[in-house]
């Protein structure tokens, strides 16, 4: 990891940047796999998974045989049951009752929220298959209500899907499952296919060409949760910080790929070196220490004079995923502004959010947590707003209407309410 000492703050825009590729390195990448995949459909999809899987499929549909033979060992099912029980009893609680007002007299205002009918999970497979991912999206998408709950992810050199993750699938009600991954996962939820259902939302992480097929993707008339990419930690951990601990929290995120980035930020030049030191021990006892180690080869180890200094510091990165171990703890919480999820102290590693904890793991990457938020219940529902005037209603707000109208010079605007006045009138 490189070292930084006392950074200058015109330095930290370069200093913090992340080691990805710019939108417009993949945008054309991405346009010319769509179009091929509006034009032609499963013709595409199959074309793209044979050349970026390395497998040629029969069928893009995970079959009920498929389901029924996914096994994995009890040990495991009782691990995902737990998880789902926490993330289960966290996002449940997040339900809002109906907001009803009377703004004025006859005038009544209100919010109900529904859910979106259909949405696409993204959910990775790649080196690492995150069926935890499909907990932690599939999960809030039952609570809402979604009617259509469709997943794609990508399958191996033999066509499969790890059992894992059609186990979750099938455990967590997802409607159907199909084996399609990459930039064509997110083509074909966006326009449709003979096979794959077009969506109104796309939610889920992925590499950098999925987080620019995602973005992409809503130039088509398509949601997203986030522009979600590779996974990234920011821990701050002052001398009541345990390095064994901080050390594994960085390289827990440092395996997920060799894109990823994790940046330890501190005022406590010992705190640095001896996190530096528990890194390399444990990075060879890794088995995937060679991902592992190219993302640790861009990640940062950052000294800094004050804690105020650290805090302005951490709220520029905006990190997706933000673990604090100070004694100074309660002041540095009240100063979080950009970050998508926070893990308060020496025994809440970041592991414990991505999977069992019941918070969601899907957050906003690439400094994005400035102005989005992770995944939640509300990320499956639109809120709508009503509203019904009395006549009582129209007579004490119906001035003010026309008024307002005929300023703008909208006259239409202006009769739809002097109608209505004149005829209670009579």
């Amino acid at each position: 990891m490189k070292k930084i000492k006392y950074p200058k703050r015109e330095n930290w825009s370069s200093l913090l940047k992340r080691p990805t590729q710019e939108v417009s390195d993949i945008e054309q990448t991405v346009l010319e796999i769509f179009n091929d995949i509006k034009l032609t459909g499963n013709t595409a999809v199959h074309k793209y998974t044979k050349r970026f899987d390395g497998v040629q499929l029969d069928d893009l549909m995970v079959s009920e045989k498929e389901f029924n033979e996914a096994e994995i060992s009890e040990e495991l099912k009782k691990a995902i049951q737990v998880a789902k029980g926490n993330i289960e009893r966290f996002h449940n609680a997040q339900k809002t009752e109906k907001v009803m007002v009377e703004t004025m007299e006859g005038v009544v205002c209100w919010q109900e929220k529904r859910p979106i009918q259909k949405v696409g999970l993204y959910i990775p497979g790649g080196t690492a298959p995150l069926f935890s991912t499909i907990l932690m999206l599939a999960i809030p998408a039952r609570l809402a209500g979604c009617k259509e709950i469709i997943l794609c992810t990508p399958p191996d050199k033999n066509g499969i899907i790890n059992p894992a993750i059609v186990y979750t699938a099938k455990l967590c009600g997802v409607s159907q499952v199909f084996k399609v991954g990459g930039i064509q996962a997110i083509g074909a939820m966006t326009f449709g296919t003979e096979t794959i259902p077009k969506v109104s939302k796309i939610f889920g992480p992925g590499n950098q060409f999925v987080t620019v097929a995602k973005q992409i993707a809503t130039k088509f008339g398509v949601a997203i949760d986030m522009p979600a990419g590779p996974s990234e930690l920011l821990v701050y951990a002052d001398d009541s910080a345990n390095a064994a601990f901080v050390a594994s929290d960085l390289l827990s995120q440092a395996e997920h790929g060799a894109d990823s980035q994790v940046i330890l930020v501190t005022i406590s030049e010992k705190m640095m070196v001896a996190t530096e030191t528990e890194i390399l021990k444990q990075l060879e006892k890794l088995p995937r220490k060679e991902i592992a180690t190219k993302a640790i080869e861009k990640s940062k180890l950052i000294l800094v004079e004050t804690e105020d200094e650290a805090i302005d510091l951490i709220n520029e990165y905006a990190p997706e995923h933000y673990i604090l171990v100070s004694e100074n703890e309660g002041y540095f919480l009240e100063c979080v502004e950009n970050a998508g999820s926070v893990f308060i102290g020496n025994y809440t590693p970041e592991s414990a959010g991505d999977y069992a904890s019941g918070t969601n793991h899907t957050l906003p990457t690439n400094g994005y947590a400035k102005q989005y938020s992770g995944v939640n219940l509300d990320s499956f529902l639109k809120a709508i707003t009503f509203q019904k005037i009395s006549k009582k209603g129209i007579q004490n707000i119906g001035n003010s209407i026309e008024i307002i109208a005929e300023a703008e010079g909208l006259q239409a605007h202006k009769n739809a309410v002097t109608l209505r006045l004149k005829s209670l009138k009579k």
